[in-house]
């Protein structure tokens, strides 16, 4: 039976794409980074067990916003994705899947994950999986990073800084504009505050009227005596009164809370 045009026209598409495969499989240097630009899915596979792929050919290939989660898939799966530049262009591509991309959050700096919290367009599942990332590895963090951490970080990550009570880094996490009041109601209530945190939050402009945060230091036994003298005549007698009765509070802060009464009454 004679060949018809369009079995000609497949041959030729069968032998080119045969080609290409070998050339994708073989080549080296410049022939091979043109094989980045090819359209076929094959070929790019194929390119990926060249023994002559070089870290800046992938990083020709994720350029490409086209290229499909298969072969980002691959790509992160191939010995050259542990190069750091390549780990970075992976998780920044549009079309890679957030499991990949949990995957490869431990291969990232701190401020890398901390980028991934912060900048537009992650998923909730990428920010949470980031932050989580960054609250692991805390305690081994010099206090350097903490306090850079502190002043960039989102609200969810702060406090799991301050509850460690470096007063430097609560210092830094005062002026971020994330910083919710939550976040120091529950460290003043923690048994990781002191003196000299509390009054870095009772002194600070942004914080210092706060009602709830004004009851939470009234109420913790590290809290100086100063305190008491501002914010005391700021609350109910009945609320004073309660505070005698709290177990938390020393014996010098209920004397001071009693002569705070003596003179109401007066």
């Amino acid at each position: 039976m004679p060949q018809t045009v369009d079995d000609q026209h497949n041959k030729t598409i069968d032998s080119n794409l045969v080609t290409r495969l070998k050339q994708a499989l073989t080549s080296e240097g410049e022939l091979l980074a043109a094989l980045m630009h090819d359209q076929n899915t094959e070929v790019l596979h194929a390119a990926l067990r060249n023994i002559a792929l070089t870290p800046e050919h992938l990083l020709q290939l994720l350029k490409r916003e086209d290229i499909n989660p298969d072969l980002l898939r691959a790509i992160s799966q191939h010995k050259l994705s542990q190069k750091h530049n390549i780990t970075i262009a992976l998780v920044r591509h549009p079309a890679i899947s957030p499991t990949i991309v949990k995957q490869l959050l431990q291969r990232l700096h701190l401020f890398e994950l901390l980028n991934l919290c912060t900048l537009p367009g992650q998923t909730t599942d990428i920010k949470m999986a980031a932050e989580q990332g960054i609250i692991q590895r805390l305690p081994q963090e010099p206090l350097g990073n903490k306090i850079t951490l502190a002043r960039r970080a989102s609200s969810s990550l702060l406090f799991p800084l301050i509850k460690e009570g470096q007063q430097q880094v609560i210092e830094a996490s005062l002026e971020n504009p994330r910083l919710k009041e939550a976040a120091l109601f529950q460290f003043i209530s923690s048994g990781n505050s002191s003196p000299q945190t509390i009054s870095m939050i009772a002194r600070h402009p942004r914080w210092s009227k706060r009602k709830n945060l004004q009851r939470a230091i009234l109420k913790n036994r590290h809290t100086p005596q100063i305190w008491y003298t501002q914010f005391l005549p700021q609350i109910s007698i009945q609320e004073i009164r309660n505070l005698l009765f709290s177990s938390s509070l020393s014996t010098n802060q209920k004397g001071w809370i009693q002569e705070h009464l003596d003179k109401r009454y007066s």
